[in-house]
């Protein structure tokens, strides 16, 4: 196939594009489009196909394709400005839902579980979704587009909720990395892993793989809709802890400190059972320890 990743030089973009190229993701013939606002050039030094510099406002050059791997977005939650974060994020995937319907092409895109705000755990898609930020909102405003969509024009549309994922590719996003990649980083330097006390909060921590390998089933989705992909196990960040621990070679101890934040998630978890269904989804990494092994094996930890 032919294929379109948007946000392709970004942290999950890139892992998508260079496993779509791949002979284990099907050899496909793939095609970044990305700004490189907040991606970075480095994810894609290992990715053979072609790079369009630019954003989701006019069609890419290259076209037709047969699928849309629609990445692109304004990741950062603490962007306040709604007229930035919903033309960005919403607007521009109605210009990919329209290039999809011209195409003929189905469509794969990254939705996420700040829809859900701070909805007891586990997480479920039947669940009312109660966003918190202009950011999870737009999220919830382009899943019901989506909808709409593939009612009227019968494509397949389907979106997928990251929880908390980490692996190789995410360095470049600084504070907005995840939690596993920071505190490898104090580690790494000696420093004892900075959390809230008592470090017992919980997150549903999936790793890349398992985003790719929804991902990959979702191009063979019978079915428009939207699915959670998490490890559907919440661990705490003492389990993270433990396991940088064990895959640095290191004994550094928790510098527990005081929440500074009227508002915080205490636990979040992803209900899968629908996600198996539909797709079969099974991740591999439901112990976040054996996803950070994995991780630090690479070398990109």
């Amino acid at each position: 196939m032919r294929i379109l990743v948007t946000g392709g030089a970004g942290f999950v973009g890139s892992n998508i594009a260079k496993r779509l190229e791949s002979k284990d993701g099907g050899g496909h013939e793939v095609v970044v489009l990305d700004n490189f606002y907040s991606g970075d050039f480095r994810n894609l030094v290992g990715f053979h196909g072609e790079v369009v510099s630019g954003d989701c406002t006019e069609e890419p050059i290259g076209g037709p394709f047969q699928a849309i791997f629609h990445e692109a977005s304004i990741t950062d939650t603490t962007v306040v400005d709604q007229y930035f974060m919903m033309g960005n994020n919403v607007e521009g995937f109605r210009n990919v839902l329209g290039w999809a319907a011209k195409w003929n092409a189905r469509v794969v895109w990254a939705s996420s579980a700040a829809t859900y705000g701070n909805l007891p755990a586990p997480n479920r898609i039947t669940d009312v979704c109660q966003p918190l930020n202009v950011y999870g909102y737009s999220k919830l405003a382009m899943e019901r587009m989506a909808a709409r969509w593939a009612k009227s024009t019968g494509q397949t549309i389907v979106g997928l909720r990251y929880f908390n994922v980490y692996g190789p590719g995410e360095g470049h996003k600084g504070k907005f990395a995840s939690m596993i990649y920071q505190l490898a980083q104090q580690m790494k330097a000696g420093k004892r892993p900075r959390v809230f006390k008592f470090g017992e909060q919980k997150r549903d921590f999936v790793s890349v793989e398992d985003v790719l390998q929804a991902n990959l089933l979702a191009l063979k989705a019978e079915w428009s809709g939207v699915y959670n992909v998490g490890c559907g196990r919440a661990g705490t960040f003492n389990e993270v802890i433990a396991g940088l621990n064990a895959a640095l070679g290191t004994k550094l101890e928790a510098d527990y400190f005081d929440n500074p934040y009227d508002f915080f998630q205490n636990h979040t978890e992803a209900d899968i059972s629908q996600t198996a269904k539909a797709l079969g989804y099974q991740p591999r990494f439901v112990q976040v320890a054996d996803g950070i092994q994995h991780y630090h094996a690479s070398g990109a930890l």
